[in-house]
């Protein structure tokens, strides 16, 4: 599925990198760079930026879904901008730093983002890129889909995409990963739990939908308080997450949604959510 903005223009290098449209209080995020085969790029670093920046804000906004325009989810890093800096009197050094910490802030405000973010997608989606689809809450493949963190064929090991492949696959999948630099097909991606489902090739954006919209109908102020808690608790020890999880779980339970839902379940009817 291919999302076009109503903003988009005809010549592709004066549309914006990141395309955004909204549909059913779902923000569509559209990667925009096909010919530079999407690759993360300032332009689309800071075009993400700036769209999750609005939507945290934007209480209309329950999901998000990212797609990307093209054959390509994401290639990664855009390679051409980094080597024009090599002619800076430090090598790049400043640059590239600079670059990597501002990617590494793009993926955590992803899962600071109140509201779940999807990834679907259709092509292949290589080092950082790999990385976006990894630092998302869900994702959805398409059975033409292919994920690699290929940087240790070109000398450059791709150390920022480890750190959410690592979170999200084993340990010995994720260094296969990162050693060979071998593509994995969409269906091995799943087993290995980098994604939630595989879909027909062309499907994996209305599959995506489907998933936002079973979310969006959810009170998006549990949704908030659970993800938030998430992402919180998965990093601490055993003991510390419970601490975590019971405080989250109590300040829950006295606010207005959870009794309206404990309500509706006891009465047998649909729950009135005012996300409060």
């Amino acid at each position: 599925m291919t999302v076009h903005s109503k903003t988009a223009h005809t010549d592709p290098a004066a549309s914006p990198a990141v395309l955004r449209d909204t549909v059913d209080g779902i923000a569509l995020l559209s990667l925009n760079r096909p010919k530079a085969r999407n690759t993360l790029s300032e332009a689309m670093l800071a075009g993400l930026r700036d769209n999750f920046a609005d939507i945290a804000a934007d209480q209309r906004v329950r999901a998000v879904v990212i797609y990307a325009n093209g054959p390509v989810f994401s290639a990664g890093h855009d390679l051409k901008e980094i080597t024009q800096r090599r002619r800076d009197p430090d090598g790049g050094r400043a640059y590239v730093k600079d670059l990597m910490q501002r990617c590494s802030l793009l993926m955590q405000s992803i899962l600071k983002l109140p509201q779940p973010v999807i990834a679907a997608v259709e092509g292949v989606a290589t080092a950082a890129g790999c990385q976006l689809v990894a630092s998302c809450d869900l994702a959805i493949a398409s059975t033409a889909a292919r994920f690699a963190t290929p940087g240790v064929q070109i000398g450059l090991f791709c150390s920022t995409p480890m750190v959410a492949l690592s979170r999200n696959v084993s340990r010995k999948h994720a260094m296969e990963m990162l050693l060979t630099g071998d593509q994995v097909p969409a269906e091995d991606a799943l087993r290995m739990g980098l994604v939630n489902r595989v879909v027909a090739a062309g499907t994996a954006g209305a599959e995506a939908l489907k998933f936002a919209r079973k979310i969006s109908a959810k009170s998006a102020l549990t949704v908030k308080i659970g993800k938030d808690a998430f992402y919180r608790q998965v990093e601490m020890n055993l003991a510390d997450a419970y601490r975590c999880a019971v405080e989250v779980m109590v300040e829950n339970m006295m606010a207005r949604d959870a009794k309206e839902g404990i309500g509706a379940f006891i009465e047998k009817r649909d729950p009135k959510w005012e996300d409060r």
